[in-house]
């Protein structure tokens, strides 16, 4: 079944209805976040999958460097404007909640702060770094914006080592000035590459929305370009108009299709590959960790269970 797009709003399909789940995790974590004053691009951005992360795999998404970007992209929630915050303390204050969680994989992103020189790189590594100190046993992965592609902030971030690499190519390249703001597909994929060649063990994941406007082709030359840059995972996801301000949303994709760009992908030679109707970039993420970093948080939870006389 192939559900077009007629009028001015195309209703939701039955196979996009969301699970709620509020149970004692989830209302820990929300309340945490309040009384840390941190933001998390899972509420900011209506994320669809919050209560799968928050109440039953307790991976949680959080959004540094304030909750104003610098883009006004024309897909995205969070609001836009001109930044006034930057908490030099932040990291800290995200590091320590990590430990109370006890999450065992975070994803850090951020609003895009094209107003810093280096598009908030540092906050990015001291963020990971206060994480590995209070929750050396978390995993941790960053989803930067391409930081206008200088390449003395990506080796910035880089330096503190994440477990793994994210940065969105969102859409196809004949949709990008339409969806995307300042961001270029050609930049983004040169950032994918660099980060690549700055650390090769560490996974680099991008993703995609479809349901804009792009045809079959299209997308299978994303994979194409993303595999030629050097990206290990791939993941791709129903775009969802957030409100009647957004991008209309064309078309909705059924779960075979998903199935079937899932199977393409994985073909053509990703490693990893997340497709379905809400599948987002941080969707199971922590399943998506290298060898290396899978290792290194086996070993630490092994040793904390010794030190605890726990098993």
């Amino acid at each position: 079944m192939r559900l077009e797009k007629r009028g001015t709003y195309l209703r939701k399909p039955e196979w996009l209805k969301i699970r709620i789940n509020t149970n004692q995790d989830y209302r820990g974590i929300k309340h945490l976040m309040r009384e840390e004053s941190l933001h998390t691009v899972c509420e900011e951005a209506k994320c669809p999958n919050i209560h799968e992360c928050w109440a039953t795999r307790r991976t949680a998404t959080f959004m540094i460097l304030g909750d104003v970007c610098t883009r006004g992209c024309r897909f995205c929630a969070v609001k836009t404007g001109r930044p006034t915050e930057l908490d030099l303390r932040e990291p800290e204050r995200v590091a320590e909640s990590v430990r109370k969680m006890r999450l065992r994989h975070v994803v850090v992103t951020a609003v895009a702060r094209d107003d810093l020189k280096d598009g908030g790189a540092y906050v990015f590594a001291e963020t990971i770094r206060a994480i590995r100190r209070k929750a050396p046993y978390c995993t941790i992965e960053v989803l930067p914006s391409d930081m206008k592609g200088d390449d003395e902030s990506i080796l910035t971030l880089m330096d503190a080592k994440p477990d793994i690499f994210d940065h969105n190519i969102e859409t196809v390249r004949r949709l990008t000035k339409r969806v995307r703001a300042i961001a270029t597909y050609d930049r983004s994929l040169a950032v994918l590459k660099r980060v690549k060649e700055l650390s090769p063990n560490t996974p680099v994941k991008s993703s995609i929305m479809v349901g804009l406007g792009e045809t079959k082709e299209e997308i299978l030359e994303v994979m194409d370009d993303l595999l030629a840059n050097h990206v290990d995972i791939m993941v791709i996801g129903q775009y969802l108009q957030p409100t009647r301000k957004h991008l209309d949303v064309v078309r909705y994709y059924t779960p075979e299709e998903f199935d079937e760009l899932k199977n393409i992908a994985l073909e053509k030679g990703f490693k990893h590959c997340e497709a379905g109707p809400l599948a987002r970039s941080s969707y199971h993420a922590d399943e998506q960790v290298g060898e290396e970093s899978r290792r290194r948080h086996d070993e630490l939870i092994n040793q904390t269970e010794k030190e605890t006389g726990t098993d």
